[in-house]
């Protein structure tokens, strides 16, 4: 991994933990004078209708969770707001702001840090099943220390959190709504993505949990996906910790979960995430944003106004307290902001924000050169790209940071010129008369001949002003490891999902690859990959345009 892609010291890099450690010793106090204004409001509030204090919860296998309970001392029915931690040291911290919120709002309330992490017992079992056993514990504990009956149960959880809320949600019937945001669905596929490692999110989960205490099968299994080995075993570990496994539970019970997730997450990329989303049949939102891993949300996590943490607030009023009068069950279950003008965008549901299908065929240019992206495909060419060196056109700067930056509305500049035509291959298409409005999956289909058994390849698209710079559309990577040297391969793969506005006289751009800091590279140095396209099978893009 290049220096430009280490990963941060923490998945949340925008967040005060400062303050958001003060407020939560105000919580334990009850004195509030040292909050800013707003924040001491909401303490506040919350004290005046909960008692607040730090818990132990008797979790799995003997082990304790520290955990913070906002409770209601009157008997009146209530329901009850779970909330398992993100992947941090911090813990139930995080969330103090947003508890009290929801506490204000009514509810009882219990968050805590998962096992392995901070004050909590336990080594991290990454939504395994004593996390998912865990969570039921959790919803014991509030439920023996409430006094009144219990109406619904609710569990949200952000990044790390949000996956364990699912899996709890599926293998336990109490829990009746679900609020996940920037989680998972398929584990497997975004670390394995078309069978490449995602070694640049193991980076980052490994960095970010120096302090916490990983489980010997945890560590193992980090390390091989480092290492490239054992990757059944991994495929297995990963499908035991992944909600799509339990899909039929959820549905069986029309369990209503909410997601939130990033266009250009790094960490766990949309598709797996709309594939799970894709595969419910209960009630279901999903709200798409600019920005990276946990970073939409991240502002609503100190109390600012956020309209993702705003929807989760009405998804658990409509689903657990039957407040029809957000509205959110009537909006639809797809929210997109589009890039770059981040206008919110509704659908019905994601065949309706998928739009039709537009194709476009790469056409080899010279040698050393641009090919173009045609609507008519033409054969007969070869582009080869040398193995071993890293290009511009790379996933972004470093895991999830870049994100922070298009929600400023500064995406990263790539300058197309610079891009060696010796180590990428790029087609262009003519000027486009019109704005393209891109929503859904792009799929690509090229066919090429590496020069030695293992090859992979990065494929982006990008979107080119008339002054040459760009900004990344989207992207996948692509591994065979099977193919024998000098045998055609043939790729078919899915770019990841966008929702992206490329205006009129701008151009796209299609780099194809050998190395990026992101992944795995199963090429060998200094070999070549060489793509083509065929009579029978041309080389082509398709786009969902609305």
């Amino acid at each position: 991994m290049t220096d430009a892609a280490l990963p941060p010291a923490t998945l949340y890099p925008e967040l005060d933990e400062a303050a958001l450690g003060a407020f939560a010793a105000a919580l334990e106090s009850g004195d509030t004078s040292a909050l800013p204004a707003a924040r001491a409001a909401e303490a506040a509030a919350a004290l005046s209708l909960v008692v607040f204090g730090r818990v132990r919860i008797p979790g799995a296998d003997g082990d304790e969770l520290d955990g913070a309970l906002w409770r209601h001392t009157d008997t009146r029915p209530r329901p009850v707001v779970v909330m398992p931690s993100p992947w941090a040291n911090q813990g139930w911290v995080l969330y103090a702001v947003q508890a009290s919120l929801f506490a204000a709002q009514g509810y009882h309330v219990l968050a805590y840090t998962a096992r392995g992490f901070g004050r909590s017992g336990g080594a991290v079992d990454v939504a395994g099943p004593l996390d998912v056993l865990d969570g039921s514990r959790a919803l014991d504990f509030v439920a023996e220390r409430v006094r009144g009956p219990v109406t619904k149960v609710g569990f949200l959880g952000d990044s790390y959190g949000s996956g364990i809320s699912q899996l709890v949600a599926a293998h336990d019937e109490r829990v009746d709504a679900v609020a996940a945001l920037s989680s998972w669905g398929d584990l497997g596929a975004a670390f394995l993505e078309n069978s490449t490692r995602h070694i640049a999110s193991v980076k980052a989960l490994l960095k970010a949990a120096e302090k916490a205490r990983l489980s010997e099968e945890t560590a193992e299994v980090f390390a091989n996906v480092l290492g490239n080995r054992e990757t059944d075993r991994t495929l297995e570990w990963a499908r035991r910790r992944s909600p799509y496994t339990y899909r039929a539970e959820l549905n069986r019970r029309r369990v209503p979960v909410f997601y939130a997730h990033a266009w250009h997450e790094t960490l766990f990329p949309p598709n797996q995430m709309l594939k799970m989303f894709a595969e419910l049949t209960g009630p279901k939102r999903i709200d798409l944003s600019v920005g990276d891993h946990s970073g939409p949300e991240m502002s609503g996590m100190l109390g600012l106004p956020n309209r993702i943490w705003t929807d989760a607030h009405r998804w658990f009023g409509h689903h657990l307290k039957g407040d029809g009068g957000s509205g959110i069950g009537d909006e639809g279950q797809v929210l997109s902001q589009i890039m770059w003008n981040t206008r919110l965008e509704p659908s019905t549901d994601l065949d309706a924000f998928t739009g039709q299908q537009v194709r476009l065929h790469p056409v080899g240019g010279p040698e050393g050169g641009d090919g173009t992206l045609s609507p008519k495909p033409e054969g007969g060419w070869t582009t080869r790209v040398l193995t071993g060196t890293d290009t511009p056109a790379t996933v972004a700067d470093a895991v999830i940071t870049g994100g922070y930056a298009e929600m400023a509305g500064r995406p990263k500049v790539y300058e197309t010129a610079v891009i060696d035509r010796t180590v990428a291959g790029v087609w262009v298409s003519a000027p486009l008369d019109d704005t393209l409005r891109l929503r859904g999956v792009p799929h690509l289909r090229m066919t090429y001949t590496a020069g030695t058994t293992g090859s992979t390849f990065i494929a982006y698209l990008l979107d080119v002003g008339p002054d040459g710079d760009a900004h990344l559309v989207t992207h996948a990577p692509f591994t065979d490891l099977d193919t024998p040297a000098g045998q055609p391969v043939t790729a078919g793969i899915d770019l990841q999902a966008v929702g992206y506005d490329v205006p009129a006289r701008h151009r796209l751009l299609l780099a194809v690859d050998a190395r990026d800091p992101f992944y795995g590279d199963a090429n060998l140095p200094r070999t070549t990959l060489a793509f083509t396209s065929p009579e029978g099978d041309p080389a082509r893009l398709d786009l969902p345009v609305a």
